[in-house]
Parts: structure tokens; sequence; C-alpha cells
């Protein structure tokens, strides 16, 4: 039965403000490396924790690298990672061999992580219509450009999945301001109204762009937005690499269960939006630095160095691997086949129902790269 109240003892105010007390931050590890949640910590074995810091540093080290190719014009717009590492691995390592993967654009390293060639991955920074063919046996989408795209796309899947009583799910990557748009909330929607097997993770790093969450929506939790859609929500220390996989892991098999779950993930992206923007425009250097105090890589490392489980000597190799991999990644782009504008027509317009206006520039095109 609905429970019914007085009109006289509703205080809107006081609705308001308990928003942000539904959600607490959960976290395992304090930003020194101190457990604060022992019951947690027991659940999960050194060898996962190497793991997660191996993931964790390998992207750093791509993501530095990554920054260097843009500035040297081997690779076009780079969107930057750095600092949100916890959010984007401890995630991924808590899916299991036959789960689904939608990135967005900001997860290109997550993606090379999760399967998809090195190589390819260059290639979409250059444009190359070839980075979108993803391998049957790979299970993801090409990372997606458009802000809230990915839910939706996460959502067919997810559907599909329980409607074949799967033990799949989709993970599905988003950023704050994704919350914004309608995309995000109709995939949230009719995933939780037919139950698909989805987890979406808000990497929220406080900023779509140069917008602060806080001119993006009047919500106290991003996190809260699951509760509009009936789908259970949580809000998780986002530097934290240990909350993030825990999290993941049990979000995961209530999404099996049960239907989609919501992660808000409370990150930071240390550096830029992308190559191309100025972030001291927007944001103080003391901000920042006030972040960087909550590095997840510290972090974690702080806590398996105190174990003598992580050493100097295994981020070196880890370091020198990266290196090689990209320079093998790069021989390899750079004997790929440049695009032809024609193949642009022919993939656009169908070749048996061309207008005249595309047959005359495709006949002006191919005659051009004939020469």
């Amino acid at each position: 039965m609905t429970k019914t109240a007085k009109l006289s003892s509703i205080d809107l105010q006081k609705i308001v403000d308990s928003y942000e007390e539904d959600f607490p931050v959960i976290q395992v590890l304090d930003p020194e490396g101190k457990v604060v949640d022992k019951k947690a910590m027991e659940t999960i074995s050194d060898e996962e924790l190497v793991k997660l810091m191996e993931a964790m540093y390998w992207a750093r080290t791509m993501d530095e690298r990554t920054i260097i190719l843009n500035r040297q014009g081997s690779l076009v717009n780079y969107a930057t990672a750095g600092g949100q590492e916890a959010s984007q691995y401890g995630p991924l390592l808590a899916l299991k061999e036959e789960d689904f993967f939608t990135p967005t654009y900001r997860d290109i390293n997550p993606s090379i992580f999760f399967g998809w060639p090195m190589e390819q991955a260059f290639m979409w920074y250059l444009g190359h219509v070839d980075a979108n063919k993803i391998d049957k046996d790979l299970h993801m989408y090409a990372p997606n450009v458009i802000v809230g795209g990915t839910p939706i796309q996460g959502a067919g899947n997810a559907i599909g999945m329980r409607l074949k009583e799967e033990d799949r799910i989709v993970l599905s990557y988003t950023g704050d301001s994704a919350t914004s748009q309608g995309d995000f909330y109709e995939g949230l929607n009719f995933a939780g109204v037919y139950k698909g097997n989805m987890v979406v993770v808000i990497q929220n790093n406080g900023y779509g762009i140069s917008v602060p969450v806080s001119q993006q929506t009047a919500a106290k939790a991003l996190a809260q937005k699951g509760s509009g859609v009936g789908v259970p929500a949580i809000r998780v220390d986002g530097m934290d690499p240990v909350a993030m996989y825990l999290a993941t892991k049990q979000a995961r098999e209530y999404a099996v269960e049960n239907g989609p779950v919501l992660i808000e993930a409370l990150t930071y992206r240390f550096g830029p939006h992308t190559m191309s923007d100025d972030p001291k425009r927007y944001r103080e250097d003391s901000e920042v630095e006030e972040w960087k105090k909550k590095d997840p890589l510290i972090r974690l490392g702080n806590y398996l160095r105190e174990k003598d489980l992580w050493s100097d000597e295994q981020e070196q190799e880890i370091y020198d691997k990266v290196q090689e991999d990209v320079k093998q990644a790069l021989a390899k782009v750079a004997n790929i086949e440049d695009q032809k504008v024609s193949e642009f027509l022919n993939n656009m317009f169908d070749t048996d129902h061309q207008p005249q206006n595309i047959k005359e520039q495709l006949a002006i095109w191919e005659e051009k790269e004939r020469k």
C-alpha cells in the first residue's frame, strides 16, 4: 500500500537537503592508503590489488605518452585521463570475459586495455574508418563521441541479455555532463523498465569541459538521477581503486539478476579536457593540487609498498613495455593505406542509387586518385 502523508508535514527544502545525505560516498582506502573499511578489504586478494595497480600505472604511462604524441603531431586531439584511473580501470577489472563495454572518447586507453588493438586506437585519433571495425570477438563498441550516447547503446545490448537470460552485463561509461542529456535518462529508463543487465558509471570529474557540475544541474548528487527511474544508485570515491572495483563487482552481480545499477564516481582529471583546452581559464591551480593529494596511484601504491607488493622495478617494467608497444603501434599506423574521398562517397551513398551530383563528384575524385 502506498504510504500517505499530511500536506501540513511536508517541508520542501528539507526534501532537497536530504538528497545528498541519501548518497554517502563509499570508500575503502583513504587518500593516504589506509584501510577505512576492513570488511570490504578482506574480500579482495593481494593478487587482485597488484593487478589494479599494474592497470593504473599502465594507464598513467599511456596517458603521458599519448599527450607527447599529440604535441608531436603524431596523433590528433586527445582527451586526457590522468587522475581518473581508479574510476576507469577499477570497473573494467571487475568484469568477466563475456561482458560488454561501451566507452566514451575519454576511454581510448581503457579500450586498449580491454582488448582494442593499439594501432586501431591510434587510427581512431586520426579519423581512419578502419578504427571502427571492431573484431566481433571483442565485446565493445568504438568509443562514442556523443555526450550521453553510451547508455543508449548499452541499454539495447543489456535488454537483449535479459531476454536471452545471459550471465553477462554491459559496462557503460559516461561523464557528468552526460547526465544533463536526454539520451542518458532514456537509456537508463528503458534499461530499468526491461531490467537490462547494465552498470552505468558516471565519471564525475567536476567539469563538462569548462562548465562545473553546479552549473549543469541543481542535483546535490548525480547518483540521485537513478532514483527517478527506479534504478539502485550509489556514490563512490572515484579516486579509490579498491572501492570502485568492489562496488562494480557487487553492481555486476545485482545487474545480472535484477537489472541496471548506476554508480557515480567522484573523480578528477589532472590535465585539460582535451589538448586544445586551457583549464587555467576555469579552475585554480590550488584546486588541482588538492585533488592530486587523492591520486589513486599514490593511494594504492602506499598500501602495496607497505606490504612489499609494489616496487620501482615493477613500475619501470610497465613503463618500458608501454614505450615499446607504442613504438610498434605507430609503425603499423604508418603503413596504413591513406583513405580516399571516393571511398567516403561510396560508403555514404548506395552505389546503385547515387544522386547525379554524387556520381559527378565521385568521377572527379576517382580521376584524381588514379594519378
